[in-house]
């Protein structure tokens, strides 16, 4: 697994490790949702350890020794980006989750951690298409293939624009929610995500 990291590796070499007399404290936020998962402390070891394994590793100050989320509990931290502050001394993670974060079973410890529910809909709509469980209005939209996925964002795409001119706003809200559902699935059918069209509307607005 390759990890990002901002702005680059060289900036690793620039750490402020005297600041936290060896120990820099780390930001774990979920690489989909964005919400903030936990805070934890890294060493230069548990550092090192977690670029090469792609599993959040800390150094636990309690225990006093290198700790890797999940050892036990199975509930690991798959990292997919490092960043770097302005100052050198703290590391913003941006992580997978293999279930809940917390000790207490919630999927942050910061319990009302604020988030990008569009994010959580793109990784639901990503693992319906990995796992194809039964039941599932998504598996059976993927099942029935990339021209009936499109079919339906036109559909939608009609419903909601008629919807904007002849309904009220709970319609029109009701008929933007389908379209950017199936929208969602059909970027996902082509092995895109809702993030990629996300991207191309930064670059344009940075353009």
């Amino acid at each position: 697994m390759s990890i990002e990291v901002l702005p680059s590796r060289e900036s690793l070499q620039q750490l402020d490790w005297a600041k936290g007399d060896g120990l820099l404290p780390v930001v774990v936020q979920h690489a989909d949702t964005l919400a903030v998962l936990m805070l934890g402390y890294a060493s230069a070891e548990s550092l090192a350890l977690t670029l090469e394994s792609g599993h959040m590793t800390f150094y636990s100050r309690s225990r006093q020794r290198l700790w890797t989320k999940g050892e036990l509990s199975g509930n690991v931290l798959a990292v997919v980006a490092v960043r770097v502050d302005c100052d050198a001394d703290t590391l913003l993670v941006s992580a997978r989750p293999a279930g809940p974060t917390c000790h207490t079973g919630s999927e942050s410890c910061f319990t009302e951690a604020p988030g990008n529910f569009l994010g959580r809909l793109d990784a639901l709509v990503r693992e319906r298409e990995q796992q194809r469980p039964a039941n599932s209005y998504t598996t059976s939209l993927f099942d029935q293939g990339l021209r009936r996925i499109a079919q339906k964002v036109g559909e939608e795409g009609v419903e909601t624009a008629l919807a904007g001119v002849v309904q009220d706003d709970d319609a029109l809200l009701g008929e933007s929610a389908d379209l950017l559902f199936h929208l969602t699935v059909l970027l996902r059918a082509r092995g895109l995500s809702l993030q990629d069209a996300v991207d191309v509307l930064k670059a344009r607005h940075a353009g």
